[in-house]
């Protein structure tokens, strides 16, 4: 079985950082893409970024310029780097592992989430 297990959340002040980490594990030949999507309260999980296994990455207008995703493959880890954050970016943060090969074919998975909060 693959699980995904995710670091790095918490509390910060306007403006500030944090990096969040993600690492997939178990039975794994190799990954598609890995990404980062977010779930605010009352509103649907929508994409923040992602980035395929040759390094395109894909990003949500509202965090272009302040957030970067980088990935290494050798170790099917993702990571997301944000930068001066916005009260709007509070949300649980969900890593996601698509097209994954594995003996049972091409699936994907969910980390189980980190909470960000970002608040004065």
């Amino acid at each position: 079985q693959v699980q995904l297990v995710e670091s790095g959340g918490g509390l910060v002040q306007p403006g500030g950082s944090l990096r969040l980490s993600c690492a997939a594990s178990g039975n794994i030949f190799s990954i598609n893409a890995m990404g980062w999507y977010r779930q605010a309260p009352g509103k649907q999980r929508e994409l923040v970024a992602t980035i395929t296994s040759r390094g395109s990455t894909n990003y949500a207008d509202s965090v272009k310029g302040r957030f970067t995703i980088s990935r290494d493959n050798a170790k099917n880890t993702v990571s997301l780097q944000m930068n001066r954050l916005e009260i709007e970016d509070t949300a649980v943060y969900y890593c996601n592992a698509n097209r994954v090969a594995t003996i049972n074919g091409l699936l994907d998975f969910w980390g189980q989430g980190t909470l960000v909060t970002v608040s004065s």
